[in-house]
């Protein structure tokens, strides 16, 4: 069973920082694609950032590039979102999401971490 558990969600003043962490289990995530979205109330759900199985290449919305850096630690199966310079447009449920190399979806999903930046 694939589970992916996400933390570091909290309060935060408008250019704080956040670091979001999702620990992956349930079998080998070497070659998968790892990403963090986000929702905001009335908005569909969208992809912040997205790193491929070794590391190498990254996606950034737009919105938070220069702002948020996506990392993965291979051996603990874990993928980061440091987040910095946060304003109220950030606040949102974040997700963690994983799919296999070569596939369009993401098939697998956390259950979210609210993140929500004071202004």
């Amino acid at each position: 069973q694939v589970q992916l558990v996400e933390s570091g969600g909290g309060l935060v003043q408008a250019g704080g920082s956040l670091r979001l962490s999702c620990a992956a289990s349930g079998r080998t995530f070497s070659y998968f694609y790892m990403a963090w979205f986000r929702q905001a109330p009335g908005k569909e759900r969208a992809r912040v950032a997205e790193i491929n199985w070794s590391g190498i290449s990254t996606y950034y919305a737009a919105s938070v590039e220069g702002r948020f850096t996506i990392s993965k630690h291979n051996a603990g199966n874990t993928v980061y979102l440091q987040m910095n310079r946060l304003n109220p447009e950030d606040t949102a449920v974040y997700y963690c999401a994983a799919k296999p190399s070569g596939t369009d979806k993401y098939t697998y999903w956390g259950q979210g971490t609210q993140v929500t930046v004071a202004s």
